[in-house]
């Protein structure tokens, strides 16, 4: 049997290397689609760069998407770029706008012309429940997003159901709860946590400065929420899924536990809060309920709260020396 073809946008992301290092294991041949940029950055997947097929793309160009479909002939399409920083989505709306639901739709459209057999995996949000109606949230609970980004992911979910209702695809959305992993972005509530106790533990920072500590996400680790996407693609029938770890943390809760992997018992020393990092309109309480995923997927998160912090402490840690060497 030939080895499956899979094709991921937003490859030199966080959930992308994570899916790219997973399906390489599984043997498939991999493409990614990377935008030009003057700097590229490649720091994620260097490891295993020469092992993939990189393709020149953007979201915000259908000609360029479609032929990237025609080039890679994927049986899988995951589509997992994206602006996808919240608070960047609140002084750059239209973009996110843009990247974020309208990609999709380009990206789905290149599939229906190019390639309509593939099927397609698409990375819906919790921050589309925003202010929630339920608690926990599940597939059925009803979206009432709180910010441009969590809007533009709305869009994105609906228009993917809208082309598997409409085109008969195989299309997939995965509503995926907040997943961290020491490859997250800087600019991350999680990893500017990690990133300053890091410092702070090696003598390169006195303080952390963030926002609303009492925000509550349930987080897992971006590593075991790959696996997710990939067997929803493996079903008999398309659905979309709640992925989650059903757990729900503070962020003092999670700047307690970064702390205290570096034998820090009073965290609040180091914490300063600044209005600067609180949003126009906050989602307080996010906790996802994945039981439909563990009874059809058989899925299950693998990795606890505090083993997700303290890799991401230590891989900081580890970071910052090699840095600085």
């Amino acid at each position: 049997m030939l080895n499956k073809r899979a094709l991921i946008t937003g490859i030199t992301g966080q959930d992308g290397s994570y899916l790219a290092e997973f399906l390489l294991a599984k043997s498939y041949k991999v493409f990614g689609i990377t935008r030009r940029t003057s700097t590229p950055n490649y720091e994620r997947i260097r490891h295993f760069q020469d092992k993939v097929e990189l393709i020149p793309g953007d979201l915000l160009d259908q000609q360029s998407l479609t032929s990237a479909v025609k080039i890679a002939d994927p049986d899988e399409i995951y589509n997992l770029a994206a602006q996808s920083f919240v608070a960047t989505s609140w002084s750059q709306p239209v973009l996110t706008g843009e990247f974020t639901a309208l990609g999709t739709t380009r990206v789905l459209e290149a599939m229906r012309q190019v390639k309509p057999e593939a099927k397609f995996y698409q990375a819906s949000s919790s921050e589309m429940f925003g202010m929630v109606k339920e608690t926990p949230q599940n597939e059925k609970t009803s979206f009432h997003p709180r910010s441009p980004y969590g809007v533009a992911k709305t869009y994105g979910h609906w228009i993917t159901i809208n082309y598997r209702e409409s085109y008969d695809l195989f299309a997939v959305s995965g509503i995926l709860f907040n997943h961290e992993s020491p490859r997250r972005g800087l600019e991350f509530v999680t990893r500017k946590v990690t990133n300053g106790v890091a410092k702070i533990k090696l003598g390169q920072a006195k303080s952390i400065t963030l926002g609303n500590l009492d925000a509550k996400r349930d987080w897992g680790f971006a590593g075991d929420y790959v696996e997710a996407m990939w067997l929803m693609l493996q079903q008999p029938k398309a659905d979309d899924y709640v992925i989650a770890t059903g757990e729900n943390h503070s962020v003092a809760d999670f700047v307690k536990e970064a702390f205290l992997v570096i034998g820090e018992k009073n965290w609040r020393k180091y914490v300063k809060t600044s209005k600067e990092f609180i949003r126009p309109a906050e989602v307080d309480f996010l906790i996802g309920d994945y039981s439909k995923a563990k009874r059809v997927l058989k899925w299950a998160p693998k990795t606890s709260f505090k083993s997700l912090v303290k890799m991401m402490v230590e891989a900081d840690i580890e970071l910052l020396k090699k840095n600085s060497r």
